[in-house]
């Protein structure tokens, strides 16, 4: 599998995700990039999840479909090409980190996919996280990770 390099200039990976991206802050998108899909993408999944939350993985973001000749996404933007699905706050798009106040750090992990055929969401329910992952297996031609922090006091 190869890997996708995954950056922002918003933060670097394993620091802190800045407040005005958060549910604090103005709650757009980070500004994301990422290196070039390998050849036989039919297109790229973008996905944002807390693993930190209480319960379960958190859903923040999920678009699929995006074009994967795309180099990245602008803040406050939504990926070329992509369809974004409601995130755990029940909104469609972006949902910034918004953990519960002294609950400590939260990671948030950003994922691109590169996948060899598109995936199938259902379309009458929210699908999420660990449903994301499901479909994408056996799918995957490449990946990239990148991890942002955010925690309230």
């Amino acid at each position: 599998m190869t890997r996708i390099q995954l950056t922002s200039s918003a933060f670097a990976d394993h620091a802190e995700i800045p407040r005005r991206y958060s549910g604090e802050g103005e709650n757009i998108s980070p500004p994301l990039t990422w290196t070039a899909a390998p050849e036989g993408t039919a297109q790229l999944l973008l996905l944002c999840e807390d693993p930190d939350a209480p319960g379960t993985s958190f859903l923040h973001w999920l678009v699929t479909g995006i074009d994967p000749w795309t180099g990245g996404v602008e803040e406050g933007q939504e990926p070329h090409g992509g369809r974004s699905w409601p995130n755990g706050f029940g909104r469609t798009g972006w949902g910034g980190p918004m953990p519960p106040p002294g609950h400590g750090p939260h990671r948030y992990f950003f994922r691109l996919y590169a996948l060899s055929q598109p995936v199938r969401l259902s379309e009458s329910e929210r699908p999420g996280v660990e449903a994301v992952h499901s479909a994408v297996q056996g799918r995957e031609l490449g990946s990239g990770t990148l991890v942002g922090t955010y925690q309230r006091l």
